[in-house]
């Protein structure tokens, strides 16, 4: 909104400054700001609100034993870091971007399925939510919807958009999908809403995990969309997709923003509405910026706990044992000794090695 309303009136007297914001650099970082700042401002009120509604946590009773003490806390925070990162991207984004709709729409997507996860169990006073099936249909439902309308701009204009998968390293190894693209599309889409929700165990994890993946993407969208850096690092170029980048900086001051009330020991949780829409954010923005295969490197924290659920039902199905002590694998650490500030500042480490990894090998091809 703030796009089309302030550039005009840098032609009034001691107003020229207003044109800094035509720059998506000037305005990802106005956007980031705004979204800490809704964040922190809003924080005490929300959690103040939820405790009214006695909107509290259910702790799994086969967990750590530790945990026991989080049962109460207020959750569905992720409200919260939803409002804070959509506000600023509709007032600083490009609105006639057809990016930026599909990013906010898909965000706001998965987090209704959160949403209405987490209402079901405030209801029904469990950690069980929406029967399984349910909810994976939902999330497929809008892979479905993001994945048939990129193929939509791929066929009625390349240069906006195509279906050609990008292999990190390999710089000539550029298969196009053509309809597959859409199964893939919401394979990515799924998984990663899910990875986010299966990180969200212990006070501050999956929120600082996911804020060093954002800021990666914001990079990766800027130079997608920068006609000398995508040329220099042998990108795609699509120019529509340098507007992502404010999309993911209001995503860092949003994560920053509740990461201020979420850290341990934590005065709110996201629940489900926060994590499937932060999976469902980075999911889509990997797809949108073609780096959907450096996402497994971005987001390594997450591949790590997916992988570990993953492999501990499939071991225990196969042979009857558990490979871990507790999946997902920050439990398993939990169980092995260390202590939870421990877990969750090792692993957030971890992304950041991820990420500083993925962004180097950008000219390793």
């Amino acid at each position: 909104m703030l796009y089309y309303l302030l550039p005009p009136l840098e032609s009034m007297p001691y107003l020229g400054v207003l044109n800094v914001t035509r720059y998506i650099t000037f305005r990802t970082a106005a956007a980031s700001l705004t979204a800490l700042f809704i964040s922190l401002v809003l924080g005490p009120w929300m959690i103040r609100k939820l405790r009214d509604f006695q909107i509290g946590q259910v702790i799994r009773q086969e967990g750590p034993q530790s945990h026991r003490a989080k049962a109460g806390t207020p959750t569905m925070g992720g409200l919260l870091i939803l409002s804070s990162a959509l506000v600023p991207t509709l007032l600083w984004a490009d609105l006639a971007n057809p990016y930026i709709w599909i990013a906010v729409l898909s965000t706001a997507g998965f987090g209704v399925v959160g949403f209405i996860d987490d209402y079901l169990k405030l209801v029904r006073r469990s950690h069980h939510g929406l029967i399984p099936r349910y909810k994976m249909g939902g999330q497929i439902v809008i892979g479905l919807a993001v994945g048939i309308t990129l193929l939509i701009l791929a066929e009625q204009n390349p240069p906006l958009y195509n279906t050609r998968l990008i292999f990190p390293f390999f710089k000539n190894l550029i298969p196009d999908l053509g309809w597959f693209y859409v199964p893939f599309a919401v394979f990515i889409m799924v998984a990663w809403s899910n990875a986010v929700n299966l990180t969200d165990g212990l006070d501050g994890l999956a929120i600082s995990t996911f804020g060093v993946a954002a800021a990666a993407f914001t990079a990766l969208a800027y130079v997608t969309g920068h006609a000398v850096l995508a040329d220099y690092l042998l990108l795609v170029r699509f120019p529509p997709a340098g507007e992502l980048t404010i999309f993911c900086g209001a995503l860092v001051g949003a994560s920053l923003g509740f990461l201020w009330y979420n850290c341990y020991p934590a005065e709110i949780f996201m629940g489900d509405v926060g994590s499937l829409a932060l999976g469902g954010a980075i999911g889509t923005v990997a797809i949108l910026i073609k780096q959907e295969l450096l996402l497994v490197i971005v987001g390594g924290v997450f591949v790590m706990e997916a992988g570990s659920v993953v492999i501990q039902v499939a071991s225990f199905k196969l042979t009857g044992k558990r490979v871990f002590k507790m999946a997902p694998l920050h439990h398993h650490f939990e169980l092995l000794g260390w202590s939870e500030p421990k877990v969750i500042f090792r692993f957030l480490i971890l992304a950041v090695i991820f990420a500083l990894f993925s962004l180097t090998s950008l000219k390793l091809r």
